[in-house]
């Protein structure tokens, strides 16, 4: 695995890179110190995995993941911060991040790291316990202005909940295949690249998910 390293403290870089690298299977192939190093670097060596504080000098990591994932929307980004801000949280998921974790949780690194080199999406537990509060902000959006039907806006509260295919599926008496279908289509229709932006979506939406 060929990871990228983006923080402004450099004995945090030095840290991380001994860390990762003890493993073995693990290769750091360069270390940046703020966003617009971030942008440079993986252009240059186009890593497996970008590993990239959120708050930095010049250019905010934020920004620069904003701008690899325009030009790179398969990039991988997993942010590393001491921050549990519900703005940068929504802003981290929103842009297409496939992670957010708290430096304070070293050992927590290298796992979310090979998670999300198998396509998973990791966000720490103190993250998930903030949706709630996420859900209360802001207005009721109306999704009938993005073309969904109702058994659509049903299925979208259940992964809102964290249920899987299988479990919607028998929730709801379909096949898997039929709740991917749907799935899919939800996701066309707003523009959205995974479930974890659905969920953030439904919960911005002011709803509240019924237990």
């Amino acid at each position: 695995m060929r990871v990228l390293v983006v923080d402004d403290d450099r004995l945090v870089c030095a840290s991380l890179k001994t860390i990762l690298e003890a493993e073995g299977d693990i290769e750091v192939v360069a270390m940046g110190y703020d966003g617009s190093e971030a942008v440079a670097l993986y252009s240059q060596k186009q890593p497996d995995i970008l590993l990239m504080d959120i708050r930095m000098e010049k250019m905010t990591g934020l920004q620069a993941g904003e701008q690899i994932l325009q030009a790179e929307p398969q990039a991988k980004i997993l942010y590393l911060t001491t921050f549990l801000d519900d703005e940068y949280i929504v802003r981290a998921i929103g842009l297409g991040a496939k992670g957010y974790i708290l430096k304070q949780k070293f050992e927590s690194i290298v796992p979310a790291l090979r998670a999300v080199q198998m396509g998973q999406n990791v966000f720490g537990d103190e993250i998930v316990t903030k949706l709630p509060e996420l859900m209360a902000q802001g207005g009721q959006k109306e999704f009938s202005q993005y073309g969904l039907s109702a058994r659509e806006e049903e299925l979208m509260a259940l992964v809102a909940k964290g249920l899987s295919n299988r479990e919607i599926a028998a929730r709801l008496y379909l096949s898997e295949g039929t709740v991917r279908n749907y799935l899919s289509a939800i996701l066309d229709k707003l523009q959205l690249r995974d479930r974890t932006q659905l969920a953030i979506f439904y919960y911005e939406s002011g709803r509240v998910l019924r237990r």
